[in-house]
């Protein structure tokens, strides 16, 4: 992990790292993202080239594979919930309920979720924008994840 940070912190473009693991069989995978925008294959090659350079096969045979946290994932760290705010999400709680809104904001405690829906109040002729917010216990939250959409 050490030979990722530095390398992370020499690029200083945004990225962090998402996910990490080392298999039985020496097998490293790395999942990084970026604070701002995405990641390129040239921030996967250096962090990759980092730890190769700087680990002696003759001692430990070892293969690694690094790759962008990807966009069909949940959020598994609290900087993908800070590069998110302000987008639209898929939250889905520990008791099945499913809620589709924009991530407001987010910590370590709870995520508030802004809906917005079209409704007609009792006694009126026109529908009215209804927004309403959201706050849920992060100990609810099963998974978030990022709705993507081609609008």
């Amino acid at each position: 992990m050490k030979l990722i940070d530095e390398r992370i912190a020499e690029l200083a473009n945004g990225l962090f790292v998402v996910d990490l693991s080392i298999s039985t069989t020496n097998v490293i995978h790395v999942e990084i993202d970026k604070h701002v925008g995405g990641v390129a294959i040239t921030d996967c090659m250096s962090v990759s080239r980092n730890v190769e350079h700087n680990l002696d096969r003759e001692e430990e045979d070892f293969e690694i594979h690094v790759s962008s946290a990807g966009l069909d994932k949940p959020f598994r760290v609290m900087a993908q919930y800070d590069k998110n705010i302000g987008k639209e999400v898929k939250v889905l709680l520990n008791d099945k309920t499913k809620l589709e809104g924009i991530l407001k904001a987010a910590s370590e405690q709870e995520i508030i979720i802004e809906t917005s829906r079209m409704e007609k109040p009792e006694g009126k002729k026109k529908k009215e924008l209804i927004v309403e917010q959201h706050v849920f216990p992060m100990d609810q939250v099963k998974e978030t994840k990022i709705v993507i959409s081609f609008k």
